[in-house]
């Protein structure tokens, strides 16, 4: 099984990356090949919005986004990992994002799978963000929903954070690291006991856990 994670933050260490790092910690020893990608390293223009991907489904852009592509169609699992800024995922995440129209253009202007004959590929969406208020995450469920969809994907499930903010502060929640090293294993097909009631429970303090059906509902 491949996957990718994508590391969203500019902040070298920060929580979400933490978060990220035990995810796929726990994909490794269930057995995944694991790719990294560090989007803060990466030279990617904003979408520049001229409509060059209605042709044939590419971007003409020439930057590091271009070999990028065909990791987010080949992996099996995708995995991305963004601090919350301005109820926001992080503009290096955005932009990535929306370079993305270009498979959004070859699967629904085209009629082009994004992937032919592979089935059950998902998406999953780890988050930190600093407030406490309730609706921090609503706006980048929503951002993640539709970027899984262009890429043909199923939004599996969300791990969401609140009230983290300092670097390294994700250390010290009580179940953040356990969950995120039990679901990496979990998504891979292995089995751990380690964190995985917690996966059970809808909401909890300072986090959600969210098996993901309609962020838009």
């Amino acid at each position: 099984m491949k996957v990718l994670g994508i590391y969203g933050s500019p902040r070298r260490g920060g929580n979400s990356e933490l978060l990220l790092k035990e995810f796929l910690r726990g994909c490794t020893e269930a057995g995944a090949e694991v790719e990294e990608v560090f989007l803060r390293e990466l030279k990617i223009s904003p979408c520049l919005e001229i409509y060059a991907c209605k042709e044939k489904g590419e971007c003409p852009i020439q930057d590091d986004m271009k070999p990028l592509y065909p990791k987010l169609v080949d992996a099996d699992l995708v995995v991305v990992a963004s601090p919350i800024f301005f109820f926001a995922v992080s503009a290096h995440l955005k932009a990535m994002i929306d370079r993305c129209q270009a498979l959004w253009a070859r699967k629904y202007l085209l009629g082009q799978r994004v992937a032919p004959g592979r089935t059950e590929r998902k998406g999953i969406f780890l988050a930190v963000g600093g407030a406490t208020l309730g609706k921090i995450f609503d706006g980048p469920l929503l951002t993640m929903k539709y970027f899984f969809d262009a890429l043909d994907r199923t939004f599996d499930r969300a791990l969401l954070y609140k009230g983290v903010d300092e670097k390294g502060k994700i250390r010290q929640h009580p179940t953040a690291m356990a969950e995120a090293y039990a679901l990496g294993k979990k998504m891979v097909g292995g089995n751990s006991e380690c964190g995985m009631k917690n996966l059970t429970t809808e909401i909890a303090e300072h986090a959600e856990i969210k098996k993901v059906k309609d962020p838009g509902a």
